[in-house]
């Protein structure tokens, strides 16, 4: 397997949306910045490409628009940013970066991916450049339980990851596209894509459900509490922010950086942030079997 992204290949991660499916959590904070065990989902895309050797302003991008401005300052000199004055989706955002990717091959990551497999970030999604011949397009995915179910390649489940030839990418125009129209499923019906298998643990993170779930697996079945928290009530196989204060009960759930939850609160199954804002997301999937 390879060691790290060759020369001739960039990264670019998509951390634009709006993350409605979110709010109102994402109300005032955009969903790249929500943390999953306590690690921003941004930083946690960017670790995973230094681990390829993927680092600097030369070598990743950050596409941002919604609350760009806090998307544009946390990322710093770690990337180039491109802020887009409205939403050009996952194909427009490469279109307006063409001119910065200048010929090379591009590796696609979505900020609101989680994934944890046994091999440390980076090394862990490095099968995608593994021997690749600089001209299909790869998919990371994981087998479907309905290989015919809308929205699969090769009865795979996106994982979040791809990597694009500059040839496919060389034509997309800045302006509102996705790639599954523009560039997956074109390259699927001529036999030029390939499914590269993500053997670990995926959650896009989208849904409060979803969310909660990569949070509690990132705790590993025990509480994951920044060293700041306070917590002076009972805690349990829950995520507890940096400046956090607990003085109730939270069973499974996450309490984000600065939030605070009463003596007289009890939280299962929740996400809190700041004084009262709290999101129930009952039906998420057990994280143990994730």
């Amino acid at each position: 397997m390879t060691a790290g992204a060759p020369d001739g290949v960039c990264a670019v991660i998509l951390a634009a949306g709006e993350g409605t499916r979110l709010r109102p959590l994402t109300g005032q904070v955009p969903k790249a910045l929500c943390p999953v065990g306590n690690v921003p989902l941004l930083d946690r895309a960017l670790q995973r490409l230094a681990g390829l050797g993927l680092a600097g302003p030369g070598r990743v991008a950050v596409n941002a628009c919604y609350l760009g401005d806090q998307v544009a300052a946390h990322v710093g000199a770690r990337a180039t940013v491109s802020v887009e004055s409205t939403l050009l989706g996952t194909a427009g955002a490469l279109g307006l970066l063409r001119d910065w990717i200048a010929g090379r091959g591009v590796l696609v990551g979505n900020a609101d991916a989680y994934l944890a497999d046994r091999l440390a970030p980076g090394p862990d999604i490095a099968a995608l450049l593994d021997g690749w011949d600089g001209r299909t397009v790869r998919l990371l995915g994981q087998p479907a339980p309905d290989p015919r179910e809308p929205g699969t390649f090769s009865g795979h489940r996106f994982t979040g990851f791809s990597l694009l030839p500059w040839q496919r990418v060389r034509q997309l125009p800045a302006e509102p596209a996705d790639l599954v129209r523009t560039v997956w499923r074109p390259t699927e019906a001529a036999g030029e894509c390939e499914v590269v298998p993500y053997p670990g643990t995926f959650f896009d993170t989208g849904t409060p459900a979803d969310y909660l779930s990569a949070n509690l697996h990132a705790a590993g079945g025990t509480n994951l509490i920044a060293e700041d928290a306070v917590v002076t009530g009972r805690a349990q196989r829950s995520v507890i922010g940096a400046g956090a204060i607990v003085r109730g009960t939270v069973i499974d759930s996450v309490v984000w950086p600065g939030a605070r939850v009463e003596a007289a609160e009890r939280l299962s199954g929740t996400i809190r942030a700041g004084e009262t804002l709290t999101v129930v997301a009952a039906h998420r999937r057990d994280f143990a079997g994730a």
